[in-house]
C-alpha cells in the first residue's frame, strides 16, 4: 500500500486517546478542565499497516514508542481539549510521513574543470586577503 492511500485510511479504529490536565495558557480553567491530549496506536497490533511498514515505524520513531509498542503523541498548545484532539491527529500523520518517506540516494557528481578553476581563484583571492592583514614591515 502506497503511503497516500494509507494516509486516507481510517485509523480511528485503532486509536485510543487520553484527556489530563495540561500546563500553560488557560487561567484557572487549566485547573478544572483536562485539555491535555495524548493519542495512543499500537504499531505492533494495527490491522492497517504491513510488517515492514511497522518496521520501519518502529526503527525511525523508537523515541515516541513505549515498551508496550505503542505510539505516543501529545498535544497541550491549545486551550480546548476538541483542538489537542485535530493537533495530535495532524501530528500522527505528519510523523507517519515522516517515518515511511525513503530518502532518495545522492548521485555522486563529478566537478568540471570550471567548477574546480572557481574555488582555487576564490582560495587564492581569500589567502591574499588574509596576507595582507599582516604586520607591515617599514
Amino acid at each position: 500500500m502506497t503511503l497516500p492511500e494509507l494516509l486516507k485510511q481510517d485509523f480511528s479504529t485503532e486509536w485510543q486517546f487520553q484527556a489530563s490536565r495540561s500546563g500553560g495558557a488557560g487561567g484557572q480553567n487549566v485547573n478544572k478542565v483536562s485539555t491535555k491530549m495524548e493519542l495512543r496506536f499500537n504499531v505492533l497490533s494495527s490491522q492497517l499497516l504491513d510488517e515492514s511498514q511497522k518496521l520501519l515505524i518502529q526503527e525511525k520513531l523508537k523515541n515516541q514508542i513505549n515498551s508496550e509498542g505503542e505510539l505516543i503523541i501529545v498535544s497541550q498548545e491549545e486551550r480546548t481539549q476538541l483542538r489537542n484532539k485535530a493537533v495530535v491527529i495532524k501530528k500522527f500523520k505528519e510523523s507517519l510521513v515522516k517515518a515511511l518517506t525513503i530518502p532518495k540516494k545522492r548521485l555522486k557528481v563529478t566537478p568540471t574543470a570550471a567548477m574546480i578553476a572557481e574555488r582555487l581563484k576564490s582560495k587564492k583571492k581569500m589567502a591574499e586577503k588574509k596576507a595582507n592583514r599582516g604586520k607591515i614591515d617599514f
